[in-house]
């Protein structure tokens, strides 16, 4: 039986949900760090600014909402169109601690109560997480759980996004030797976060298809992390190609995933270019490209409303309303 959320959290999802269904197809431009790599290292802030803003306005037309961020992220969210929602990131950019070892900070001065104020419609909060960090695991569920019930305090419903990494520092990420266990974490790390109050998980695809191309093996792998997940989750891009994107959104909406929360498959070639050519390349293929996944979601992702319904007013119900 679906939980029944308050009433901004509960709009929080439908603003920032299709209009003919309530399953998400967002548009994902909150990088920070990484973002700046994509441009000559001299681009002043003002230029970033720019590049972000041209991207977010163009996508903004057709996805159901937009994720950005705070640092570069203020005239993109004045200026996109009114038909999407918007996400703001919480936490700060990266890690610290080693690589096998880390830790999520926040963006000081940045709170869920200024998020409100901005006019958010939701949170988007990232940790790096692995369920077998022991001490480092208790830790960042405890940090979840804070920044949950702060978010919820000012009625803003949490898209929780976990980004697994390898616990060896001599085993990469991308290897076949992480692959052969990263289903379990992908899954493990479903099942023990959408215990902490969040009301979506951002979730990586479970396998990585670099090494197993079978997609009966994908979509059992699907089907485990639904089962495994309390809450709706949405599949992240993770930086891969629109084309290895594209078969794993399938994939994940018709074994239940929610719909999609993705970004550099679609829009990552357009940071670089000139503004002329920024403006076709969003017009002519990466609006298809998002055209082309908000289908998928449209037809066969999972309504989050599935988990979730709304409150159901009684007379004088704004008086206890807090």
């Amino acid at each position: 039986m679906p939980s029944t959320l308050s009433p901004g959290r509960y709009r929080g999802l439908k603003s920032t949900s299709l209009a003919e269904a309530d399953v998400f197809g967002i548009i994902a431009f909150d990088q920070r760090g990484s973002y700046r790599k994509m441009l000559p290292p001299d681009t002043g802030y003002d230029k970033l600014v720019q590049v972000k803003s041209e991207i977010i306005g163009a996508l903004s037309m057709e996805a159901s909402a937009i994720l950005t961020d705070p640092v570069y992220g203020l005239r993109p969210a004045m200026q996109m169109s009114p038909k999407s929602g918007l996400l703001l990131a919480l936490e700060k950019s990266g890690y610290s601690g080693d690589s096998s070892y880390r830790r999520t900070e926040l963006l000081p001065a940045w709170t869920p109560e200024k998020i409100r104020k901005a006019g958010a419609n939701a949170v988007k909060f990232m940790v790096y997480y692995h369920p077998d960090s022991g001490a480092l695991a208790d830790e960042l569920e405890a940090l979840i759980r804070r920044v949950v019930a702060d978010c919820h305090a000012w009625d803003l419903p949490v898209f929780l996004e976990p980004m697994s990494y390898s616990l060896d520092p001599a085993v990469s990420k991308d290897s076949a030797e992480y692959a052969a266990g990263r289903a379990r974490v992908v899954i493990e790390t479903a099942r023990r976060l959408s215990e902490t109050g969040a009301d979506v998980l951002k979730m990586e695809f479970p396998l990585d298809i670099q090494f197993n191309q079978d997609r009966g093996q994908w979509r059992a792998a699907c089907d485990e992390l639904s089962q495994a997940s309390s809450v709706p989750w949405v599949l992240l891009s993770a930086g891969v190609d629109f084309e290895q994107f594209k078969p794993q959104v399938e994939v994940a909406c018709q074994a239940g995933a929610s719909g999609f929360l993705a970004g550099r498959a679609i829009w990552k070639e357009a940071a670089a270019m000139s503004t002329a050519d920024r403006s076709a390349f969003l017009r002519d293929i990466a609006a298809e490209r998002l055209r082309q996944l908000l289908a998928i979601a449209a037809a066969d992702a999972r309504p989050w409303s599935d988990y979730y319904a709304a409150p159901e007013p009684v007379e004088n119900w704004y008086e206890s309303y807090v």
